[in-house]
């Protein structure tokens, strides 16, 4: 069975799919649901530095018994997303997978498990969003930049000329303060230098 959550409207226009799931309602056996994933998807409720984005998410859900169920996302395209070099846009190729069970059981929410999340058994849907969201959000590294040579050429030779400024500072400022050492330990410095 597929289910597709992309909508249209009568004038042909997308409209917003629910990332909210019914889970009693759900059948058993593996169903699919695919969203696109836009540049206000991630400017939301959780603001972040995803200018742009064109991202197909295709989740595969299997129902396994009454509460169990397993998940498996596949998520690819494209964010355009901010240099930490030169701060223009660049754009930040998705490919990632991720396998989540679900089990409905007890009173408590339990996600300490990468892997396994429980929700209370009186739930009854399962919004999946935040996971959409932090699955794609973590493809990106920590730093971030273009290919070297692709940067903004004028803001990496300013990024240079500052350097160099800032270079020669931390120099005097080293120099000043090896001058401004108690002179009772010039003798241990002696001594260090020597060996």
């Amino acid at each position: 069975m597929f289910i597709t959550l992309r909508r249209f409207n009568a004038k042909n226009q997308q409209i917003v799919a629910s990332f909210k799931w019914n889970l009693k309602a759900l059948p058993f056996g593996n169903q699919s649901v695919n969203y696109h994933l836009d540049g206000d998807f991630f400017r939301g409720n959780v603001p972040t530095r995803v200018f742009a984005a064109s991202v197909e998410v295709d989740f595969s859900i299997t129902r396994k018994t009454e509460q169990d169920y397993e998940l498996a996302m596949h998520c690819h395209g494209t964010l355009t997303i901010e240099c930490d070099r030169c701060l223009d846009e660049m754009v930040h190729e998705v490919d990632t997978h991720y396998e989540l069970s679900v089990r409905q059981e007890g009173s408590a929410y339990d996600d300490s498990n990468e892997h396994v999340l429980v929700v209370p058994a009186s739930w009854h849907e399962l919004d999946v969003e935040p996971l959409v969201r932090d699955t794609v959000l973590l493809t990106i590294p920590i730093v971030h930049h273009h290919a070297d040579g692709e940067c903004n050429s004028e803001m990496m030779e300013a990024l240079e000329r500052h350097s160099a400024v800032l270079a020669g500072e931390r120099e005097q400022d080293t120099n000043d303060a090896e001058a401004a050492t108690d002179p009772r330990w010039e003798a241990l410095r002696k001594l260090k230098n020597n060996n």
